[in-house]
């Protein structure tokens, strides 16, 4: 029987749903459609039951895992200013976000299945990872390590382009390289710099 979504899970329950959704977006990375929900348990190490009881179909599941990842990006803001300086935890929230642009790749053709079956699995991407980058350049314009004319919206233009160009596994190094430009650029301009 499916659980009721309403219904807070035990700690422990959601520790195995937790590994559910990383071993998911892990393995319709590598297999896309073709994963196996086997596979999936295997590697979260539940039983099939356990996985069919949080996610009776794949769509269901590749939903889940995808917003997993979306929350996780998010959510990291808060620890990460909370770690570091603002312009380092911007350029380390950069490096979440590849991740994240990385998984969405690889699960791709999952994703495309789900959209195909009705839902929309992207309709708070975009609002949830504005947030983000709301926080995180307010708090480097507060702090003034980050010039004040730069929107959320240009900065996720930026991430998104890069992605688009260098988001691919085997690209990482340049699409970082990519971003330490894009990020140096933030950086504001040194008055005594201005006049040649």
């Amino acid at each position: 029987m499916p659980r009721d979504p309403h219904r807070p899970l035990r700690a422990d329950a959601q520790r195995n749903r937790d590994r559910i959704l990383a071993a998911a977006v892990r393995v319709f990375s590598e297999e896309g459609l073709d994963a196996h929900f086997e596979r999936i348990a295997r590697e979260a190490g539940v039983g099939s039951g356990t996985l069919y009881r949080n996610f009776p179909t794949r769509e269901a599941l590749v939903e889940a895992a995808y917003r997993s990842e979306l929350a996780r990006l998010c959510d990291a803001v808060p620890g990460l200013l909370a770690a570091m300086p603002p312009f380092e935890a911007l350029r380390a929230w950069t490096r979440h976000f590849m991740d994240y642009v990385t998984a969405k790749f690889g699960m791709a053709d999952a994703l495309q299945a789900v959209v195909a079956s009705g839902s929309d699995p992207y309709n708070e991407s975009h609002r949830m990872i504005q947030a983000a980058l709301t926080s995180l350049l307010e708090a480097g314009t507060t702090a003034g390590e980050i010039r004040s004319d730069i929107s959320p919206a240009d900065m996720f233009a930026a991430l998104t382009g890069i992605a688009l160009t260098s988001g691919k596994p085997d690209q990482r190094d340049q699409a970082e390289r990519l971003i330490d430009l894009t990020l140096d650029g933030l950086r504001p301009v040194s008055r005594g710099c201005v006049e040649a």
